[in-house]
């Protein structure tokens, strides 16, 4: 699917007016081969602990986005190279970060897109708490499974449903 975030909010204002479209604040850098991606949102909810960002992508993406909310943390990283990877080969079309992510250069080489706030050298701990399938907030934006993510080179955008 080619798309483009700018065309999106163009042709689709009745939902950003009514809140059927959002736009998430432009804080994300960019990651991985894919400049663009979009897919059906998979959420978490953590902090500071990717366990569940692993069991999450261990299973198959069937292309979905995993949108994780580290709760915007920029003291560890939630996602790195052996992630994206595991990502690529379970046909994830990409990650959302809301917090960091490390070994760039090999998500740089990974076939999925990833966003994320920065880098960060340090893993997480591995506690495995945190929550998966339900309603996130990242930034004053509401992302429920099931939402649709679509992501360019010009931003992040949150629909409720697919965008046609």
């Amino acid at each position: 699917m080619s798309f483009s975030t700018c065309d999106l909010c163009d042709g689709n204002e009745d939902k950003l007016a009514s809140g059927g479209l959002a736009v998430l604040p432009p804080v994300f850098r960019h990651f991985g081969k894919r400049k663009a991606f979009s897919g059906p949102a998979a959420t978490l909810k953590v902090f500071e602990d990717n366990v569940l960002v692993r069991a999450a992508l261990e299973t198959p993406g069937e292309g979905r986005v995993l949108v994780v909310d580290g709760g915007g943390s920029l003291r560890c990283a939630l996602v790195g190279g052996n992630l994206g990877v595991l990502a690529e080969k379970n046909g994830w079309a990409g990650i959302v970060v809301n917090g960091c992510v490390r070994d760039s250069e090999e998500l740089d080489a990974c076939d999925i897109g990833v966003r994320a706030l920065a880098t960060h050298p340090q893993r997480s701990i591995r506690k495995g708490v945190g929550d998966r399938d339900i309603a996130i907030m990242i930034a004053g934006v509401t992302v429920r499974p099931g939402n649709w993510i679509y992501a360019d080179a010009d931003g992040v955008l949150v629909a409720i449903e697919k965008l046609g």
